[in-house]
């Protein structure tokens, strides 16, 4: 007698903004401003290493992964490598603002070739050193850490009203039901219909009465 043989598809499992026990795990708009002026107060090199994954949303190793080249000036754009699955290499390119792209670039007058490195240090110190960084803007918590700067510029993208789609290709995500976990961020337009609800509160109510 033949043994029937089930085959299990394993389920795609989204990841989360939150924690199991509630934490989160993005930056809000206040905790990246904190970060970004930290930054400031950093070499040139960790002050940009620390631009670009703010600004990008792209991870550490695609960071340093990064050539002279992968800068385009005047377009304001940075040109990120996203291995894929059999080693397919697909280039996403996310714009930025202008004054990221002229500190990226500041040293090529000093000869450096096109397809030199950006940044010459390794993966561990990078982590170590965003996470100081993170300290000395007084950012604590699960979300003081890069991904939770990856986190924190795809939750802005949305809050400004770029559609998602868009914000699947900056971010490199094979799939967009890995990305629809950004569209849960409470907008503008939320909090201002909350706003008008509270106002309608009678006032011993809104005192606890």
């Amino acid at each position: 007698m033949k043994r029937r043989v089930r085959c299990r598809t394993r389920q795609f499992s989204p990841p989360s903004l939150y924690a199991r026990d509630g934490r989160r795990k993005y930056l809000n708009s206040d905790e990246k401003r904190a970060f970004l002026e930290a930054a400031e107060r950093e070499d040139h090199a960790i002050h940009t290493f620390c631009l670009v994954l703010a600004y990008t949303g792209c991870r550490i190793s695609e960071a340093l992964s990064l050539t002279v080249s992968s800068v385009q000036q005047g377009a304001n754009l940075i040109a990120v490598r996203t291995l894929k699955q059999r080693g397919r290499v697909m280039v996403r390119e996310i714009p930025v603002p202008e004054h990221v792209v002229r500190l990226l670039l500041a040293g090529r007058q000093n000869g450096r070739p096109e397809d030199a490195l950006l940044w010459t240090f390794g993966r561990t110190l990078a982590w170590r050193e965003v996470k100081a960084v993170m300290t000395n803007a007084g950012v604590a918590g699960l979300q003081a850490s890069p991904r939770g700067l990856r986190h924190g510029f795809a939750v802005s993208a949305v809050l400004s009203g770029v559609p998602l789609t868009l914000i699947q290709k900056w971010l490199g995500h094979a799939s967009i039901a890995t990305t629809a976990i950004y569209a849960n961020v409470v907008g503008p337009e939320e909090r201002e219909m909350a706003s008008r609800m509270w106002g309608t509160e009678p006032a011993g109510r809104l005192a606890g009465e």
